[in-house]
């Protein structure tokens, strides 16, 4: 598997030129976040293995990912909301995580029963979250049913899964994969490890009787329209082979990243909800859990359509993460479905998108 140090990041792997890029991009970061705050957290509904639960979602507020660090993944701006100086103290961790119990019970009628923790980086990467503050966290939600735990593949390790499925917990890593096609998670994700990596992460998270949540990653930079599609066609059944949830997130354009410079200049169009439909259609037949989440649907700068029925389509994607029913898509259609489909079959290579 990886190793984490410096020669991984920064030389060898001929990613040494978009990392200066994204270094220079983040530089221009001015925000400054409170350590003792979570960047976020609320309520909601997933699907998993044991059925819908009621979820409270957890990004804890760390140092940030030391990947991104180093410059990091073309698309994510999530180190921007990271605390400076690279470290969070165990009390400040223990105070995001009362943060978020309170907010809980202000406005939950019962206690989740999924806990889903992010750290925009590796929550497993002891610099970001250390193994007093992990064994904390697990006790504070040793009464829950299921918990999701953010890393990298080269955390993953079977003693620290242990601190969870030792209370008891059903315990899932979720692994930004992005793709299972190594070059583009290489050359347009910008992203330092292999599909064997997280192979070998799968394994170790087995061995520790765990199991794997697989994100994906729908249009990165530099594909076009079909291309991404297809990327994500082939990624989701090649996930379900060791993941039994596959997360499939249409990229939105986010401050601070290589994605944000391109789409300033013209370069970039968020994926459309129809190929986030297309793509969950056509997959519902594999062993797993398929589910997608389009942040900031509708909006310029997030997974769109023409603006007239992008809420539409949003609900049924929404309603085919719970029920896995592609049905669903059976139900929704627009006049704009036919430009989309132009747009599929003639953007034929990476420029500037045929349509806004």
């Amino acid at each position: 598997m990886s190793k984490p140090s410096p020669e991984v990041y920064e030389q060898g792997r001929g990613m040494d030129a978009h990392n200066k890029v994204m270094r220079d991009i983040r530089a221009k970061k001015n925000k400054t976040y409170d350590a003792h705050e979570p960047t976020r957290v609320w309520l909601d509904e997933d699907n998993t293995p044991d059925g819908v639960y009621q979820s409270l979602t957890i990004i804890l507020n760390t140092g940030g990912c030391r990947w991104a660090r180093a410059g990091g993944c073309t698309m994510c701006g999530y180190v921007s909301e990271s605390v400076e100086g690279g470290s969070v103290t165990h009390e400040q961790l223990m105070d995001q995580i009362q943060v978020c119990l309170d907010h809980e019970a202000e406005n939950a009628d019962e206690k989740s029963p999924l806990i889903k923790i992010y750290t925009s980086g590796s929550f497993l990467d002891e610099r970001e979250v250390s193994a007093e503050s992990r064994r904390a966290i697990a006790e504070t939600f040793g009464d829950r049913k299921r918990i999701v735990v953010e890393s990298l593949p080269d955390f993953v390790a079977e003693e620290k899964l242990e601190d969870f499925t030792s209370q008891g917990l059903e315990t899932d890593v979720a692994i930004g994969l992005e793709t299972a096609t190594d070059r583009v998670r290489k050359d347009c994700v910008n992203k330092y490890f292999a599909f064997d990596d997280f192979i070998a992460a799968s394994e170790e998270a087995d061995a520790a009787g765990a199991g794997i949540k697989a994100y994906l990653l729908m249009k990165p930079p530099f594909l076009s329209e079909a291309e991404a599609v297809e990327d994500m066609k082939r990624s989701v059944r090649r996930c379900a082979e060791y993941a039994h949830t596959v997360s499939m997130n249409p990229c939105n354009v986010q401050r601070y990243t290589m994605v944000d410079e391109l789409f300033f200049r013209g370069g970039y169009r968020p994926p459309w909800l129809w190929s986030v439909a297309e793509v969950l259609e056509d997959t519902a037949d594999v062993d797993a859990i398929v589910v997608s989440d389009p942040v900031g649907h509708g909006s310029e700068r997030g997974p769109h359509n023409c603006g007239e029925c992008d809420d539409l389509v949003q609900k049924a994607i929404k309603d085919f993460d719970l029920r896995q029913d592609p049905s669903v898509f059976e139900q929704v259609s627009c006049e704009c479905e036919a430009t989309w489909k132009y747009v599929v079959t003639e953007e034929t290579s990476f420029g500037a998108p045929l349509t806004r």
